[in-house]
């Protein structure tokens, strides 16, 4: 028998089972990004029984989350039940502050004691299975397996190859594990059958993040991977809590997610949707699998969990058809606000439904479940519509009295950190990889002065993004949202100067426009307000708070102006170009955009359109050709101007 084994056995016989501590032990499956729309569409079909048992027999409803919409930080809000400014993970990096090098956040960022904290210092006993920022490992009553874990085996060197600190807690747990890590090469035809059609040579590539196929794998690999250890821990260590984190749901969100029961694909789209149009649903089908698992192995004292931290868009294309070029589209912006929760078993009403259940309610229903009171410091509520049990009475908190939020152990810069330095280059390649690097939310500090701002507590945002504009001085976006906070704030010239400099930097900024037509209207400058909210349009043109500005100012919100009669038919067809566009449909998009041509020869809007059916087509001199034609008409565009400057470049830079 392993010494830890042996360790947990003798715990239980001086101090007691976990079960005897409370009443009921505590199971959550933390699904990221499954969509609650994707899940009742399923259940609806017979696809996910288990689901609909859940929701059969015990309580759901949506889960309100919170922007900004990333993984690490909406799963460390639900673990702690405290927002970000308070629990301090703010983005998916963290920088180091001597070299300046983004590394994957850690657990030592964490400010505040996460619910696996908790339950160890009630004496209950824990097992957390790859849940975000939880490397290194912390010193808990039972088990810990990082979210380093599924990264370790990617490398030539084994599951024990990254070096620097262990990646489970206690260390000796690794080994135990090992057997039932998948690695992506693990993975052959059949495994991978019920979710693509490619040909086996396509197997044989060496796995990259930046190979759709490969990416999968490592998804597949990693679900079935933590699922199994889960299932391991659940069964032979009996923990009070235990926590099992799956991400195959949201990366082959982000892969394959614009596929999902799209209809009329054409040209490479359509082959796309051949290979992975059915990943998502066989996804979602194994999420549901797994949550059978682990329904087979409940008794009567225990309470399930099944959440996700957002749901997602799926079978929509994006405007930009060339973003599902390389089935990635970009972070968080196909992500949805709501996401899962059921609640199962002991403690539960059946057939209960929510009342607007939130991210921050989640830890404090699951320790009133335990039998353990929140804290009155803890932001949420106790979802009590859906429970049978009375609500503990509050203490004022779980943290230290003498520390405050800012316990000591956490308190090390991301430069004072251990490195586990394989696993941080994989972790970074995987996110850059799905876009997140390059989010348009803003990162680390930039988003917790973004929850100042949506909490009300205007002069700390004020004073936050005050220090990051004289940080980055030439960050347009950041300009923008202290201009934001300066004008809730009514101090308009100084949020008047902080745009323009913004504009200055990135014309194409819509927020940016629509931000300063807001300022000129409430100073009474009306003509100023619509030529801002119109160039706000034209450079995002389904930038609804500017559109809605318009049709109350003017009665109409077209940009350039009334259309004539021919323009307005051009119009029409140009549209329906780039609806074939976005399905791949080419020769349809420039047959539609000839005609529009014939019509109304001097619309710019034409060529902007014929330049983006040459560019997808990769005809880069037509592109070009195109775009400096409907540059000559409305030569103030700075959209055209920009879009022109890039395909030169690229144009100067394609091989051959």
């Amino acid at each position: 028998m392993p010494a830890r084994r042996i360790a947990i056995l003798l715990l239980l016989l001086l101090a007691g089972c976990a079960r005897d501590s409370g009443p009921r032990r505590i199971l959550v499956l933390a699904l990221d990004g499954v969509d609650p729309e994707t899940v009742d569409l399923l259940i609806s079909e017979g696809k996910l029984p288990n689901f609909a048992r859940l929701k059969r027999e015990g309580a759901y409803g949506p889960l309100l989350s919170q922007r900004p919409l990333l993984s690490p930080v909406v799963w460390t809000t639900i673990a702690t039940g405290k927002t970000p400014d308070r629990h301090g993970i703010g983005h998916f990096v963290a920088v180091n502050p001597r070299t300046g090098e983004e590394l994957p956040v850690t657990s030592r960022l964490r400010h505040v004691k996460a619910l696996w904290n908790i339950f160890s210092g009630a004496g209950r006993s824990v097992a957390v299975v790859g849940w975000w920022a939880t490397w290194p490992p912390e010193d808990v009553r039972g088990s810990i397996v990082s979210d380093h874990a599924a990264y370790h085996f990617l490398f030539p060197g084994g599951f024990a190859g990254g070096g620097g600190e262990a990646v489970t807690h206690p260390p000796e747990l690794e080994k135990e594990i090992a057997p039932l890590l998948r690695r992506p090469a693990d993975l052959g035809p059949a495994d991978l059958a019920p979710f693509v059609d490619v040909p086996p040579e396509d197997l044989a590539r060496p796995f990259e993040f930046d190979d759709e196929l490969g990416h999968f794998r490592w998804a597949l690999a990693t679900a079935q991977s933590y699922r199994d250890i889960g299932l391991k821990l659940w069964q032979e260590d009996r923990p009070g809590l235990e926590m099992v984190y799956v991400e195959g749901t949201d990366t082959v969100s982000h892969l394959f997610g614009h596929l999902f029961r799209a209809q009329g694909l054409a040209g490479e789209l359509a082959g796309q949707q051949r290979r992975y149009g059915r990943a998502v649903e066989a996804m979602y089908v194994l999420a549901d699998g797994i949550v059978g698992d682990f329904l087979q192995q409940m008794d009567g004292s225990t309470t399930l969990a099944v959440l996700s931290d957002h749901g997602f868009e799926l079978g929509a294309l994006p405007d930009d058809p060339s973003m599902t070029r390389d089935l990635r589209r970009v972070s968080e912006r196909s992500h949805r606000l709501e996401g899962i929760l059921y609640l199962y078993g002991a403690g539960v009403k059946p057939g209960a439904a929510f009342d607007r259940a939130g991210i921050l309610d989640v830890a404090p229903t699951l320790l009133a479940l335990a039998g353990l009171p929140p804290g009155r410091d803890m932001h949420g509520r106790v979802l009590a519509e859906a429970l049978t049990i009375k609500e503990p009475e509050r203490i004022a908190t779980y943290e230290k009295k003498d520390g405050g939020e800012k316990r000591a152990a956490r308190a090390e810069a991301p430069g004072d950190q251990a490195s586990d330095q394989a696993s941080d280059q994989a972790i970074m390649e995987h996110l850059r990889s799905l876009g997140y690097l390059d989010a348009r939310s803003p990162k680390g500090d930039r988003n917790l002065a973004a929850v100042y701002y949506r909490e009300g507590r205007l002069e700390e945002a004020a004073a936050q993004y005050r220090q990051l504009v004289a940080a980055e001085p030439d960050d347009a976006g950041l300009r923008t949202s202290y201009a934001g906070v300066l004008g809730s704030l009514g101090r308009y010239p100084e949020a008047r100067e902080q745009l323009e400099r913004g504009l200055e930097i990135d014309p194409l900024n819509a927020e940016g426009h629509h931000n300063l037509a807001v300022i000129h209207e409430r100073e009474g400058q009306k003509e100023k307000a619509i030529e801002e909210y119109r160039a706000a349009l034209r450079y995002a043109p389904a930038f609804e708070p500017s559109r809605q500005a318009l049709l109350r100012l003017t009665g109409s919100a077209e940009v350039d102006g009334p259309r004539t009669a021919e323009e307005q038919q051009a119009f029409a067809l140009a549209e329906h170009a780039s609806q074939a566009a976005r399905r791949g449909d080419y020769p349809r998009a420039l047959a539609d955009l000839d005609a529009a041509a014939r019509l109304a020869p001097r619309y710019p809007l034409i060529y902007q359109y014929r330049s983006n059916v040459a560019y997808l087509m990769k005809d880069y001199p037509a592109a070009i050709a195109a775009l400096e034609k409907a540059l000559a008409l409305q030569p103030d565009n700075a959209l055209y101007r920009e879009n022109l400057k890039r395909l030169r470049e690229k144009s100067i830079r394609r091989p051959g």
